[in-house]
């Protein structure tokens, strides 16, 4: 008989030398800055002239325009709804991914310029190679080579270019699109993610996340220190007292009632935990740690995924160039989040955060002004690892890689995932091929070579298993 998964084997030497990401790397399509927009519209139709070569019909939808802080107008890029094949007798999946990348200059520390694909040591660098350019198209060749034989469903792409900074008018159109475009979709895979170590991984959930900030104001205008040091309440000192509030020292969420909500951890999940690999070692020889606030590598995996955590990003307002400024600043802005789990509601977690700072205010008797607002609150997802598509993405990375996939519940945010699932009520999944230190979103971002062919295999033996489940 004709052994399908060797005649992809042997095609996908085709794209051993990715031209394709080469072309889509060095656009510099980054979704932060307003000067790029025109880029990242180019991203766009570039991608969906890919989908029209492999025979797939696309729509680029018009999501209207962005108004920018300086109240100009811009235009949003347009979003892919594209089809590949529509056999009725077919399953069909949609893959979701997006096109626009992090800020990137090569000031900031990169070896190489980020918009120029480039190959050291098995590894192919540049913005967008792994978050998450390189993965669509990962997708897009494992297509085209199963179409030399036969494409065994039905392939529908969403993608978009707005994901970096919020996925701006994505979620609407979700909504507008679910009795239309998703009416036939039986799966939805994201090809946003990566694995926790070199061993292939299948996501089945995300935490949610709340960003907070605390406006603290003491004065109309920034006060010498001379003059002003010791007489009045300051703005900065009152804003500390409060980020210290938040969590100790363990990484405890010092917000009253804030545990309440999380659900019990089964033993089910446990066991993956147990199985899932994680070298601890290793990821604090690379980013510089000396040691964790927790010592085995199941507490760990859990702790930073499957229990809330809170971290304290920055303040807006206070001196921080070189130098020396004996300055009291007149305003401040403390900037933290939370990170949600399975049953935690964004909404009651901005009450109980808001209520205790306030509480915790009013004891420090300060006549300062203070006022907390909640950014944007983004739910948790966790998905049914029983589901076919995760059965056959099991198959399909034991038939690839040879080894049992891994299966991870990440620390991260991935909105789009939770919103997918309520409004259109289909199974959702993570299947990506990031490799665990592809820093996608700092500095010399890259996806291996490996990874990028294996994933081609993956995501084509991955179709065929779900065909003949």
């Amino acid at each position: 008989t004709y052994d399908r998964f060797t005649l992809i084997l042997n095609l996908t030497y085709n794209f051993l030398f990715p031209q394709k990401l080469k072309d889509w790397v060095a656009i510099e399509n980054d979704s932060n800055d307003p000067s790029k927009r025109q880029q990242l519209i180019n991203m766009m139709h570039s991608a969906g002239e890919s989908i029209k070569k492999l025979g797939g019909t696309v729509e680029m939808v018009d999501l209207g325009t962005q108004k920018l802080c300086n109240e100009q107008n811009i235009s949003l890029p347009p979003v892919i709804l594209a089809n590949i094949g529509k056999d009725p007798t077919k399953l069909t999946v949609c893959f979701y991914g997006h096109l626009d990348v992090q800020p990137a200059k090569i000031e900031d520390g990169w070896s190489n310029d980020p918009y120029i694909l480039t190959e050291k040591n098995g590894n192919l660098y540049g913005r967008g190679t792994s978050d998450d350019k390189g993965q669509i198209l990962a997708v897009l060749n494992a297509v085209e080579a199963l179409q030399r034989h036969e494409l065994p469903v039905n392939v529908k792409f969403l993608l978009e270019g707005m994901e970096e900074v919020g996925s701006t008018g994505l979620p609407t159109l979700v909504e507008q699109r679910n009795s239309t475009f998703f009416s036939d979709v039986d799966y939805i895979v994201v090809t946003d993610t990566s694995w926790l170590s070199n061993k292939p991984g299948i996501t089945y959930g995300t935490r949610g996340n709340c960003y907070f900030l605390i406006e603290v104001e003491c004065s109309k205008q920034d006060l010498h220190s001379g003059a002003f040091g010791g007489i009045v309440h300051e703005a900065m000192s009152d804003l500390i007292f409060l980020l210290d509030t938040l969590v100790n020292s363990s990484g405890h969420i010092q917000i009253p009632g804030i545990y309440e909500a999380v659900s019990p951890l089964t033993d089910q999940e446990k066991k993956l935990y147990e199985e899932t690999e994680y070298d601890l070692d290793g990821i604090k020889a690379k980013y510089g740690i000396d040691r964790f606030i927790y010592k085995t590598k199941e507490e760990l995996l859990i702790r930073r995924s499957r229990y809330p955590s809170l971290s304290i990003h920055g303040i807006e307002g206070a001196f921080s160039e070189p130098g020396t400024k004996t300055v009291i600043p007149a305003r401040v802005i403390g900037k933290f989040s939370v990170r949600l789990v399975p049953n935690m509601e964004p909404s009651v977690v901005k009450k109980q955060v808001t209520d205790s700072l306030n509480e915790k205010f009013a004891e420090r008797n300060s006549p300062n002004r203070v006022k907390i607002t909640s950014e944007y609150g983004s739910k948790p997802w966790l998905s049914g690892t029983s589901d076919p598509q995760y059965l056959a993405a099991k198959k399909a990375i034991k038939r690839v890689f040879g080894v049992d996939a891994d299966m991870i519940h990440v620390g991260g945010t991935l909105p789009i995932a939770s919103h997918f699932q309520e409004v259109t009520g289909k199974s959702i999944m993570l299947l990506g091929i990031g490799g665990p230190d592809d820093a996608a979103h700092g500095q010399d971002e890259k996806i291996s070579r490996i990874n990028f062919i294996e994933g081609i295999k993956l995501y084509a033996a991955f179709l065929q298993e779900l065909a003949s489940l």
